[in-house]
């Protein structure tokens, strides 16, 4: 598990990466760039009391993963930067709002959009999934609502999120308290995200790195390890 070293660490802080899809688990990691919690809170244990530089690029992935780590994230002791790298879209949007500073380039982005899900079911199944969805764009409308600059009203973001915006540094700056950096170089950033949403710019469709083969290789490679866990036990 390469990803879960600590990077950059010196005596007083630690560099954590989100340069890639937010999911819930091991095995969801198709590569070294998608984050857990699991993998978030070991990385939080090694790093007890530290400052944090905290670098997303993310197309976003699963909610309860992504609040999760938020949490956690909020819970730590140490002064916390937040830097939007690229791009922290859909609840990559919501876990760089966990630290004390948040910097977003001029030709960065940040997105925000309503949650949505995958189901099959009935109609009773349906109903209950779209009051589910609607709860928890409400705990993710508390966190935006924490994090706005005054005379922003809440409800004048919620009309963002209902029609998916892409918003760069200098947009995210008019709703909320984050700081606007230079533009920097554009970082790629490979997510399987950006076909499903319906705005996303072009150049983030143009630039995605398909992950067929990498999650070919990576199913292999966790079968090889499961293999030879069983093995050893």
């Amino acid at each position: 598990m390469k990803w879960l070293k600590i990077k950059n660490q010196t005596e007083n802080s630690a560099d954590l990466y989100f340069y890639g899809d937010i999911v819930s688990s091991w095995w969801g990691a198709w590569d070294d760039t998608d984050q857990y919690p699991e993998s978030i809170r070991n990385f939080l244990d090694g790093v007890k009391g530290m400052d944090l530089n905290i670098y997303i690029n993310s197309g976003g992935g699963s909610v309860f993963a992504g609040l999760a780590i938020y949490n956690m994230l909020k819970r730590h002791d140490g002064y916390k930067t937040a830097y939007i790298d690229g791009v922290g879209a859909s609840i990559s949007s919501v876990i760089p709002f966990a630290a004390d500073k948040v910097i977003i380039p001029s030709n960065a982005f940040l997105m925000v959009h309503k949650p949505w899900a995958g189901l099959a079911g009935n109609a009773f199944d349906l109903r209950k999934m779209a009051d589910d969805l609607d709860a928890i764009e409400e705990g993710i409308m508390k966190v935006y609502e924490a994090n706005l600059i005054d005379g922003v009203d809440i409800e004048t973001v919620r009309q963002l999120v209902q029609k998916e915006t892409w918003l760069n540094g200098t947009e995210a700056a008019q709703y909320f308290r984050v700081e606007v950096g230079e533009e920097n170089k554009a970082v790629a950033c490979a997510s399987d995200y950006f076909k499903e949403y319906k705005n996303t710019p072009i150049n983030f469709k143009s630039s995605k790195t398909p992950k067929e083969k990498i999650q070919s290789d990576a199913t292999i490679n966790k079968i090889k390890a499961l293999e030879l866990e069983l093995a050893i036990i």
